[in-house]
């Protein structure tokens, strides 16, 4: 009676057929591999892959950079440098503010679009030399700052002092992709049609 009661109004009481994790990938055995107990849940489950954008037409031989990067760190220096190259984006590493100079000088071709700061760079003494590119460039120029995510009194003296974005190191190389594409684009030519 009151098995017929509740399905009438919409409430089943049946045993639950557990056969739908295994088509969602989550019966693993009775764990998930990780010392858990139980199947993980949906969402919680090995992240989505990060489909990088389609790289930019491949430059001029003659091309001036447009992505200056005051990095030292051998990691990220190859990890930028690979990216710029899958990206065909071409970026161009400093030391200090008299090379960043010599360098667009050189270039001829106006300001830089991007400039990335390693926060953790004291060669480069960024807290000094942001606010100082921030006057001289004024708004064509974008400067990005990665640190480590436990850095929080150095990301916001980096915003205080001008720098436009302040990223962990793991958001950072997860966006490089992106951000290479996106500053290192070709301005289109005055009266040129999109």
């Amino acid at each position: 009676m009151g098995r017929d009661r509740q399905e009438h109004q919409g409430i089943f009481t049946a045993p639950m057929d557990h056969s739908y994790r295994a088509n969602m990938g989550m019966d693993s055995g009775g764990g998930n591999g990780n010392g858990s107990r139980g199947p993980r849940r949906p969402g919680f489950s090995a992240s989505y892959p990060v489909v990088d954008p389609e790289p930019l037409p491949a430059p001029r031989e003659d091309a001036a950079s447009r992505v200056f990067a005051f990095v030292e760190d051998l990691f990220f220096l190859s990890k930028i440098q690979d990216t710029g190259r899958k990206m065909n984006v071409k970026v161009e590493f400093v030391k200090n503010e008299k090379d960043l100079a010599d360098r667009m000088k050189s270039n001829g071709e106006g300001n830089p679009s991007l400039i990335i700061f390693d926060l953790n760079n004291a060669n480069a003494k960024p807290l000094t030399l942001i606010p100082k590119l921030k006057s001289k460039l004024k708004k064509g120029t974008s400067i990005i700052g990665f640190l480590s995510h436990v850095q929080g009194d150095l990301k916001q003296k980096a915003h205080e002092v001008g720098c436009d974005m302040v990223l962990p190191r793991s958001a950072f190389s997860q966006n490089l992709p992106q951000l290479l594409r996106r500053h290192g684009a070709i301005e289109a030519e005055p009266g040129a049609v999109e």
